[in-house]
């Protein structure tokens, strides 16, 4: 007998050789005896001439420079690109036209006031025959369907946001981004396009942007060039004018869908897994305390709207924002918002504020929608005061990532305290660090459920549950990945045994 408790064979233990250990493979000696000399099961038959000759060839050379060759071709192309603005044509050209001409006598004879009581069904009954007028007058003869949409881009110009209703009443777009009169992009599917939409001029698109901002108490004017508003919908608007903006007015909004998502839902479109949905559920449901972290664009709020899904609608829940985006789907929620400085540079209200005055509003938890900056010091404090269950996002690439931001916001502050302290206040408040990133074919998905286990020495020690493995990438450009559970017992168990939910949890995480 070997060592390796086989037979040897003719260049084994009996012809006296040494056995090896580790990489042993049995010496060649002609033809073998017998079935025991091809190996057995811990040494493989060697191959034969013409296939070892077969294995040792290289992989063709041609497949290697062809595919070299289509990359360096695609460089080329783009190098060479020339982009050329589209000209806006057709059916919305001519209304277009049309518009410029009839607005000007439609506004002489329309009472703006009276106007703006009316709703849009009403102000276009009301319309219709003084626009026929009109265009009697300008000897302009219009069928059906143009009359119908003339009636809606003059509509639009006078109680909406011009040019840009169109792309807020279309479901598929999720972002919009306008620089300048000339130019607006759209994001349909994770993918920029070009929008077919014009505005009149400089003047026409600041108008537009001063309507949207007025709404909800903020101005933008050279005084104030920046400026971060809201829809009625909820969807995120932040303005940036001249003289900070070279090419005019600049406008990006941040779409959100009017049917709540849920968990379910972000697992249906291949965000997560079956077990991560479940262990998210379980973790809103028993109050633990998550960050969220991620890129712009990534689908932070997204998420947090859909962990707020599985708070219990007997919770007091507060939500401070910067500009409220947040569209929580509870009975019990009160949004606050932040307040911008008067002209005089006075009577700033920020996050930090809100936060020591929400702890006096007896909440059960308080959800930040994004933290910048010394106001995450505000919210670990919240989580160590019995607000079990709090929430926030925050920009990071990674769940380590995360947590020397949270550091870093809390250093940039005032607040004279070592940093052991803070790295030590960070573990005891958090449990979990929810990653999710925006990939390159424009998907979004969650890439890491990490827990924040405690201190050792002066590192944050984390554990991963869940993490998405990157596979390939198929024929029309879309990545391919695996959800992969880790396979620990978590280390919050504990509060999910509280809530009863230990079991599908630990079932969830293995």
């Amino acid at each position: 007998m070997s060592a390796f408790g086989k037979k040897g064979g003719a260049g084994g233990a009996k012809a006296g050789g040494r056995p090896a250990f580790g990489v042993a493979r049995p010496m060649k000696t002609g033809k073998p005896a017998s079935d025991d000399a091809k190996g057995g099961e811990q040494f493989p038959p060697l191959p034969e001439e013409g296939e070892k000759a077969e294995s040792a060839a290289p992989p063709p050379a041609n497949s290697k420079s062809q595919s070299s060759a289509e990359a360096m071709d695609r460089l080329a192309e783009r190098m060479n690109a020339t982009h050329t603005p589209e000209e806006q044509g057709g059916f919305e050209a001519s209304v277009h036209k049309i518009k410029e001409q009839v607005l000007p006598r439609l506004l002489e004879r329309v009472d703006p006031e009276a106007a703006a009581t009316l709703s849009k069904e009403e102000l276009s009954e009301e319309f219709r025959p003084i626009i026929m007028e009109v265009l009697a007058e300008l000897k302009v003869t219009l069928n059906r369907r143009e009359q119908f949409a003339l009636e809606k881009v003059l509509i639009d110009e006078l109680l909406g946001f011009g040019p840009l209703e169109e792309l807020l009443n279309d479901p598929d777009v999720s972002d919009i981004m306008v620089n300048g009169p000339d130019q607006t992009y759209i994001e349909k599917k994770g993918k920029l396009t070009i929008a077919p939409i014009r505005f009149r001029d400089e003047q026409h698109l600041f108008q537009i942007a001063q309507r949207i901002v007025n709404q909800v108490g903020r101005r933008v004017d050279q005084t104030t060039p920046l400026a971060d508003a809201r829809l009625k919908d909820g969807s995120r608007v932040n303005v940036i004018v001249p003289p900070l903006s070279l090419r005019g007015t600049a406008i990006s909004i941040r779409k959100f869908s009017e049917k709540p998502i849920t968990l379910d839902m972000l697992k249906e479109f291949g965000s997560m897994s079956e077990k991560m949905c479940t262990a998210l559920k379980i973790a809103g449901a028993c109050r633990m305390n998550i960050v969220i972290s991620g890129g712009t664009g990534s689908g932070k709020t997204t998420m947090l709207n859909a962990l707020s899904k599985m708070i219990d609608p007997g919770e007091r829940v507060l939500t401070i924002e910067d500009a409220a985006e947040l569209r929580l789907q509870q009975p019990h929620w009160l949004p606050l918002e932040t307040r911008p400085p008067n002209l005089e540079g006075q009577g700033a209200i920020t996050i930090g504020d809100l936060v020591k005055n929400a702890l006096r509003m007896r909440p059960d938890r308080i959800i930040l929608g994004e933290i910048r900056g010394a106001e995450c010091f505000d919210l670990l404090a919240a989580m160590n005061t019995g607000h079990d269950g709090s929430m926030c996002t925050l920009h990071a690439n990674s769940p380590r990532e995360c947590l020397g931001r949270m550091e870093n916001m809390i250093l940039m502050g005032d607040i004279k305290i070592p940093k052991e302290a803070i790295s030590r206040q960070i573990a005891e408040s958090v449990d979990l660090i929810v990653q999710v990133k925006r990939l390159r074919d424009g998907s979004r998905r969650t890439t890491d459920i990490t827990e924040v286990i405690g201190m050792e020495g002066d590192v944050i020690v984390t554990q991963n549950l869940f993490k998405f493995e990157y596979l390939d990438e198929s024929e029309d450009g879309k990545i391919l990945g695996e959800f992969r559970a880790s396979g620990l017992r978590p280390y919050t168990l504990e509060k999910a045994r509280q809530y009863g939910f230990d079991q599908a949890y630990l079932e969830a995480c293995l």
